[in-house]
């Protein structure tokens, strides 16, 4: 329920701040003198856009506070998705700043408009003239029977069901295109594959390849060059390894005189074994090499195989003909099973079909089963909204195609009178009429679904007397098991309201401002024979007041 409502720095508002009891609220005040503007303001926290245009003060930022109290809502598990912390009384903050921009806050934490809105919506529901309209609305007129049917768990395992069917229709029309697409490349993709697969691809096959032909290419230059070599390391008279065979000799007889020459010598030593290491290995390169001018073929063809699919299929990189290679390998396998796996979802999708169309014909069955006892129920108590002949058509056909919410087409019919035809609301109800079924309709759903807080905008306009007494015994009976507001300009239903408050202006030399006041009983007196009889205050207008209230 709204427990707390605080409004800064909004239209005529300057502060206001105002706390709420569960029961049933009414909210008195003379045209224009602000009502609306406090509808505004708490429609904001709920999520709905700001305008610039209605902070008082342009300079100064203008702050929405409400706090609820949800622990009877069951929203932990929309406060969970949406990543916010729960709490039992939850505070919504909205500021609109003096640049334009709005902020949204649940509980202290960022929000989008969007996540606000979807709260706002499971927190109060604001019944005006505009959602009086839904009641036209196929949606809204399903929302009634099924709530009245019970229908809540088999609506939903119905749409998980539909979901997952959906998904599997998409998933085979997929396959199907697929298929068709596949098809007429697949002799293509093959060859691709083939000449791909026949190729040496792996990661650094080029380099290493490059490195091979040079070396075969040139072999007569590096056998010269290692011949060479060799002759300076084993010339007999200057060879490296002879002058070192000397130096080793003449440094070994010196090691003994001192740390410094027993150092230079095992140096001397480290680098004659490094060097006769060098000519083993530059011996062994001589056996080893030899010209092959068929491994230099086969190698250079490798070569311009590689250069030639790098050039065709754009890669710069060999790890990109592997990837190449692999998604290739993917799509003709696919191609080559899509058959079986076209089979195998349309056995799923087919299992699908006959679990929705079980499920969709016990929500029939149970809406079926209570649409006489609502059409009564509906004809009864607008019989007693000064409504006797109205009569309702209500009726399900059954329909081939999945809906969001079953496989039925709803006929929801209405007459007001005796012996005329029947017709859709909102071609033949008034709007006088709309606002008592909508009432009578909220009434029913509050019997049957945890509804939010409700606000009724001026619900009873165009009503009096015993009939504006039967619509405030209604919203007084619904508020027992919910948290009911009525916007009312009469005194029969605002001398029903377990709390009465009043909005009011008050002019000073340089503005207006709107304000709020929780009515005591001798206040409240006064406020409901100002409104049988006007500012002036009656000995019988008195007594009326509190015939009212008693």
């Amino acid at each position: 329920m709204l427990a707390h409502l605080s409004i800064e720095n909004y239209a005529l508002i300057d502060s206001l701040k105002v706390g709420f009891d569960s029961g049933f609220t009414v909210i008195t005040g003379e045209t224009g003198a602000g009502k609306s503007i406090l509808l505004g303001g708490l429609s904001l926290v709920l999520g709905n856009r700001a305008d610039l245009s209605s902070l008082r003060n342009k300079e100064k930022k203008c702050i929405i506070e409400a706090d609820f109290t949800i622990g009877d809502y069951n929203l932990k598990s929309f406060f969970s998705k949406a990543d916010l912390d729960y709490e039992d009384v939850t505070v919504i903050r909205r500021e609109i700043l003096p640049s334009g921009k709005s902020r949204a806050f649940i509980n202290d934490t960022p929000v989008t408009l969007d996540v606000l809105s979807k709260l706002g919506a499971r927190l109060i529901d604001v019944h005006s003239q505009h959602q009086t309209l839904e009641l036209t609305e196929n949606d809204f007129q399903f929302k009634l029977i099924d709530a009245f049917a019970n229908n809540s768990k088999h609506l939903i395992a119905y749409k998980e069901q539909l979901q997952r069917f959906r998904s599997a229709e998409k998933e085979l029309q997929d396959l199907v295109t697929f298929q068709s697409n596949a098809t007429k490349e697949q002799d293509y993709n093959s060859f691709l594959l083939t000449e791909l697969e026949a190729a040496p691809l792996k990661e650094g096959i080029i380099a290493e390849l490059e490195a091979q032909y040079e070396q075969l290419n040139n072999v007569e230059l590096i056998m010269e060059e290692l011949s060479k070599g060799a002759q300076l390391f084993n010339d007999e008279q200057v060879g490296v390894l002879s002058l070192m065979t000397e130096m080793r000799a003449a440094f070994s007889k010196l090691a003994g005189f001192g740390n410094q020459y027993e150092e230079l010598h095992q140096r001397i030593q480290s680098a004659f074994i490094e060097l006769d290491d060098i000519n083993t290995e530059l011996q062994d390169f001589q056996e080893g090499i030899t010209s092959n001018p068929a491994l230099l073929e086969e190698v250079s063809g490798k070569l311009q195989l590689l250069y030639n699919l790098q050039k065709k299929h754009g890669a710069s990189q060999i790890t990109e003909l592997i990837q190449i290679k692999n998604d290739l390998a993917d799509k003709v396998f696919e191609t080559a099973h899509v058959d079986e796996k076209i089979a195998l979802k349309t056995k799923e999708l087919q299992e699908l079909t006959s679990a929705l169309e079980e499920q969709a014909l016990l929500i029939r069955e149970k809406r079926n089963s209570i649409i006489p006892n609502l059409k009564k129920q509906l004809e009864s108590n607008l019989g007693s909204l000064g409504m006797p002949s109205a009569s309702f058509d209500i009726s399900l056909q059954a329909t081939d195609s999945f809906k969001p919410n079953g496989m039925d087409e709803l006929s929801f019919l209405f007459t007001a009178n005796k012996g005329s035809n029947y017709g859709l609301l909102k071609k033949v109800a008034s709007g006088g009429e709309l606002s008592r079924i909508m009432l009578v309709i909220k009434s029913i759903l509050a019997k049957y679904e945890k509804l939010p807080t409700i606000m009724f905008d001026e619900i009873d306009t165009g009503v009096s007397g015993e009939i504006s007494n039967r619509m405030a015994d209604i919203m007084k009976e619904m508020s027992g098991v919910m948290q009911v507001f009525s916007i009312t300009h009469l005194p029969q239903v605002a001398s029903k309201g377990n709390h009465h408050y009043k909005v009011y202006k008050t002019d000073t030399a340089e503005r207006t401002e709107t304000n709020m006041m929780k009515l005591s009983d001798e206040e409240r007196v006064v406020e409901l024979a100002q409104m049988l009889g006007g500012k002036e205050l009656s000995d019988s207008a008195l007594a009326h007041a509190k015939q009212l209230l008693n």
